[in-house]
């Protein structure tokens, strides 16, 4: 590994997804998860074109991802009232337990690596 390269950051990141493999939790793609956080953890309102813009990736893109989000209830589309061409996304309470259920495993799994390294 590289000196740039955090080995416990990437055991922690290894622990935290074999956990979530285990789970009967759906499997998401980088590019969903990275949707799905940029929704829950910036501000809204959030459109299309704004998460696109965010994440520096096409709105096709974009839109494949949130067409899976809102599928699995992570995500809700509506129409902007102020702009009937622009799509708000909006959070759901299914993807805040999601997303909480993650980074619960996300700290055991950082805490497993502490007590690993007998910190």
């Amino acid at each position: 590994m590289s000196e740039k390269t955090n080995p416990r950051m990437l055991k922690v990141w290894r622990e935290a997804h074999r956990a979530c493999v285990r789970s009967d939790d759906p499997d998401l793609t980088s590019r969903q998860m990275s949707v799905l956080l940029s929704v829950y953890m910036s501000e809204p309102p959030h459109t299309v074109r704004g998460l696109a813009t965010d994440l520096n990736i096409a709105k096709p893109v974009i839109t494949r991802a949130l067409d899976t989000l809102s599928k699995l209830g992570f995500i809700r589309r509506k129409k902007d009232p102020t702009d009937g061409r622009s799509i708000l996304v909006q959070r759901t309470v299914k993807g805040a337990v999601f997303l909480s259920e993650l980074s619960d495993r996300i700290v055991k799994a950082d805490k497993s690596i502490q007590v690993d390294a007998g910190t």
